[in-house]
């Protein structure tokens, strides 16, 4: 998927003698990326190659998902996206459902009820715990890691996804975590 940028901006041509690849090329430029370009050269071409672009993106590359069973977005922004076989899960937070109120105030209660939040938007997706590949963690205070491990091990089946853990200034609604993640689909 190709996203357009405001400003324009003129490739250089690539030497493919140089490049002493029969693989494909992946480059990236600011805000778009190209990736599958195959700069084999043959007998027949010059020796340097362009590469071409279209600013038109199709319809269909992205899919949102939205289920009643989890929390709504609090803002312009999706539950979830699912594209290219992958899912990007937005940050979720401890809220119950049909309230839009935290479970507690309790770090422990808002692990636990998020990750049944992220499972319902998992689930709405087709996928589970065990396709999440990556997840990033967002804490209040980083004092209660050690808190948050003993219930997230729960959830997450061996092998436990990729993990980032950071310490913020603040999250939305003044709550005590925040986990969003990405997995891969079937």
């Amino acid at each position: 998927m190709m996203a357009w940028c405001a400003r324009s901006f003129h490739l250089p041509a690539v030497d493919v003698g140089v490049l002493r690849t029969r693989g494909p090329l992946a480059v990236g430029v600011g805000c778009v990326s190209l990736a599958g370009v195959n700069v084999r050269r043959s007998a027949r071409s010059p020796p340097f190659a362009s590469l071409g672009m279209s600013t038109h993106a199709s319809a269909g590359l992205k899919e949102a998902i939205l289920t009643e069973k989890a929390p709504a977005a609090l803002g312009p922004y999706s539950q979830a996206i699912k594209a290219n076989n992958l899912l990007f899960v937005s940050g979720v937070l401890g809220l119950v459902p049909e309230t839009g109120k935290f479970v507690s105030d309790n770090v422990e209660e808002q692990t636990e009820q998020l990750l049944k939040n992220m499972g319902e938007i998992l689930k709405a997706s087709g996928a589970n715990y065990s396709s999440v590949v990556k997840t990033t963690i967002m804490l209040a205070d980083l004092k209660d890691f050690k808190k948050v491990n003993e219930i997230y091990a729960k959830y997450f089946p061996a092998p436990a996804p990729a993990r980032s853990t950071y310490q913020v200034a603040a999250l939305p609604m003044d709550a005590r975590i925040e986990i969003e993640c990405i997995a891969a689909l079937q």
